[in-house]
């Protein structure tokens, strides 16, 4: 089972109505969903079983919706509990939201600036110390605006020397999807398990990149050397700080 961490809230809206699911109720909701016992449940959530009951009535009470649905057994027992289908989509979203931000640990997340937008092209510039990247045009955004930048490191390619249908892609990003190749120099190795975790230093800025033990090699990188990095546009996420 995937718990949520601690400090982890998730905002569940429905029909108007909103409820904060912490951390305790969604593994709540995972392990009924699992075990099929609210008893089983508040067990291996180390709550009392009381708990376990007013953690469901409050979530129940909030959204104005039942999350789970209860069957009595015969004279011998065997009683089970069940989330409803809307208790079991609160659950799927919990899901979502908890896989994407797995998804975005191993990220860079660089402060931005937004110095132009280019309407016609339907892109922006940020710029990050003496880096600029090209992204598409967010029409939220305006001139001056901050934002966050998020790259994955797994997003990032490492090249001896650019490709040259990459220096094509960069000065005709119109064409490609492929508008960022940065000249950097290699900072830091680190053995990550399988792969290798590598900084590259562009422009007074730090960027880190996963690649795998053989591309180290046949890269043949070492402190000091200089290389070309490229990502995709796209691969690029933004929030507004």
């Amino acid at each position: 089972m995937t718990e949520v961490k601690a400090g982890v809230e998730y905002k569940i809206n429905v029909d108007g109505n909103s409820f904060l699911l912490d951390q305790k109720k969604y593994n709540l909701l995972t392990y009924i969903n699992e075990k099929e016992s609210i008893t089983e449940a508040a067990k291996l959530c180390k709550i009392s079983y009381r708990t376990a009951l007013n953690y469901i009535d409050k979530v129940e009470s909030s959204l104005d919706i039942a999350i789970v649905n209860t069957k009595k057994g015969g004279s011998g027992g065997g009683g089970s509990t069940v989330l409803t289908e809307e208790g079991q989509l609160i659950l799927k979203e919990c899901k979502k939201i908890n896989a994407i931000i797995e998804l975005h640990k191993e990220t860079n997340e660089l402060e931005a600036e937004i110095v132009d937008i280019g309407r016609e092209k339907k892109d922006m510039t940020l710029k990050i110390k003496d880096l600029e990247l090209t992204i598409p045009l967010n029409k939220n955004y305006s001139i001056g605006d901050k934002i966050l930048a998020l790259i994955s490191y797994d997003n990032i390619s490492i090249t001896l020397k650019p490709h040259k249908s990459s220096i094509y892609k960069a000065l005709n990003p119109q064409n490609s999807s492929v508008r960022n190749v940065l000249e950097g120099t290699v900072t830091e190795l680190k053995l990550n398990e399988e792969t290798v975790r590598v900084r590259i230093t562009v422009s007074g800025v730090d960027i880190y990149a996963d690649i795998s033990l053989s591309a180290l090699k046949d890269l043949k990188l070492e402190l000091g050397k200089e290389v070309f990095i490229s990502f995709k546009a796209l691969s690029i996420a933004t929030l507004k700080l």
